[in-house]
């Protein structure tokens, strides 16, 4: 995943510029020959060792303010112009650029000698090395965001999660720090408390009917506008689409080096949005007298803080087990039976494929995620006992409707923990023997027999599943795009 040009520095808070050593070093270099001096007239100028100001050159030393300041009056320049971004000219950028790429861990695994930049290295050479640079790092990109590759870093993702019972005490510090500063406690967060918590970290608001299609949001970081579209036909809470671009700046996110590193970022906003609008000390309030009254139920959650049964059931997730000390599991399930989103820390059984992916899986026809959406009453919450391999299992779940189809959201817990739960009276029951085939996979042996060998499906063909991963730090998202959408906002 290339970082192509998005700013990495950007998401941070204002600040004076780090000192880019190699650019210095190059710019020191280029000023001291058009001045006509060798390294022992700048020497005696400053009063600094020529191996020093060498050092300073090849980008392997920082030099303190004094001589800085030495340098720019022997060269005869400004300060600024010792530390200006841009390289002098197109050689003296190749240079850095091939030094930076010499430094960084994709050259330094491929355990190659390094070239040594010199004024004697051809033109060309520099313009081929650069070049080189660039493809290896495209084609290994290309090779890394994979689906295959996804999948692994989702696993991996899940596994990390499962291990801290879904919990992440620094973004709820983060949150709590956001919802002290705006003196928001407790109950639904309004779009108005919302509309403070932006301007308190000194961005503005602006709805537009051009948002860049593949985006969500857009953060303006050189102007601090927060760009969101005017549409009202979303399957997203505008509410939790700003809280989650907040996010990333609050967390300090760079641009992502990976695709790990991306699902990371969009788990960390999610639960950071997630954390704003249900905080910890009132959810968990509600939730430990919910649980005395043996009457925990996800739509309660829901209601008491006005988000959707979605981030209810994920919010529960993140606090069941830390502070109710309950284990848990959650699904989010496709009408086609493909389990989009899941999570576990109690024993249950998920299918999973060779790299230990869940998502993208068929979820068991006899679970609760699945017998749901042939169940009549879609105002109440749907209640299930599952025996499985693992133990049985009591699941509630609903379902809702998006523009990619019909959804289930199912919590689940042990048997042994059901008792503090609503819905702990069905008398609905099933039984899962996945992952034997013979539960759900194969049809039954009446249906065999009769219409083996003589049915023929044509098959609607998911395209995503014969595609690469969408390219970019951001996959899927046009940087281009972006970027022009920017300069027309910026230009109005």
């Amino acid at each position: 995943m290339p970082a192509s040009s998005w700013n990495r520095k950007a998401v941070a808070p204002p600040s004076p510029p780090a000192v880019d050593l190699i650019s210095l070093g190059r710019r020191v270099r280029h000023l001291r020959k058009a001045a006509g001096m060798t390294l022992n007239n700048l020497s005696a100028a400053v009063g600094t060792a020529p191996s020093q100001l060498s050092l300073i050159e090849n980008g392997k030393r920082e030099a303190k303010l004094g001589l800085l300041q030495q340098l720019a009056a022997a060269l005869g320049v400004r300060i600024d112009q010792l530390l200006g971004a841009e390289p002098p000219n197109r050689r003296a950028a190749l240079e850095i650029e091939l030094e930076r790429y010499q430094r960084s861990p994709l050259y330094e695994s491929l355990k190659l000698p390094k070239i040594r930049i010199s004024s004697r290295l051809p033109m060309d050479v520099l313009e081929s090395m650069v070049g080189l640079q660039h493809e290896l790092e495209r084609k290994l990109n290309e090779q890394v965001a994979t689906p295959e590759e996804a999948r692994r870093a989702n696993a991996e993702l899940r596994a990390m999660m499962r291990e801290r019972n879904n919990y992440f005490p620094e973004y709820e510090a983060e949150a709590h720090k956001v919802l002290a500063s705006v003196g928001h406690t407790s109950g639904p967060l309004s779009h108005h408390v919302i509309a403070d918590i932006a301007g308190h970290l000194g961005f503005s608001l602006h709805h537009v009917g051009d948002l860049p299609h593949s985006t969500r949001s857009v953060t303006d970081l050189k102007n601090r506008r927060i760009y969101l579209t005017q549409n009202a036909r979303s399957d997203h809470d505008p509410r939790s689409v700003l809280l989650q671009a907040l996010g990333h700046y609050v967390l300090g996110h760079q641009t992502p080096s990976n695709y790990a590193d991306f699902l990371l970022q969009r788990v960390a906003t999610n639960y950071f949005a997630a954390a704003l609008m249900l905080p910890e000390q009132a959810a968990v309030e509600f939730l430990q007298k919910a649980k005395q009254a043996k009457e925990i139920a996800v739509e309660d959650i829901r209601d008491a803080f006005a988000v959707s049964y979605e981030t209810a059931a994920h919010r529960f997730t993140n606090l069941a087990t830390e502070h109710l000390d309950l284990r848990t599991h959650f699904q989010k399930t496709h009408q086609s039976g493909i389990i989009y989103k899941a999570y576990e820390n109690d024993g249950v059984t998920f299918p999973q494929d060779h790299t230990g992916a869940i998502e993208g899986q068929p979820s068991c026809k006899n679970w609760t995620s699945r017998v749901v959406f042939d169940v009549p009453d879609k105002f109440s919450a749907y209640n299930q006992y599952t025996d499985t391999p693992a133990g049985t299992y009591w699941c509630t779940a609903r379902t809702e409707r998006s523009a990619n189809g019909e959804f289930s959201l199912s919590v689940g817990v042990p048997y042994a923990q059901v008792k503090w739960f609503r819905g702990r009276d069905t008398i609905e029951r099933s039984k899962s023997t996945c992952p034997d085939e013979n539960c759900c996979r194969r049809p039954p042996a009446s249906l065999t027999s009769e219409w083996a060998g003589n049915a023929w499906p044509s098959a609607r063909t998911h395209s995503h599943l014969l595609a690469a991963m969408p390219p970019g730090a951001f996959p899927g998202v046009d940087e281009t795009e972006v970027y022009s959408f920017l300069q027309v906002q910026a230009n109005r």
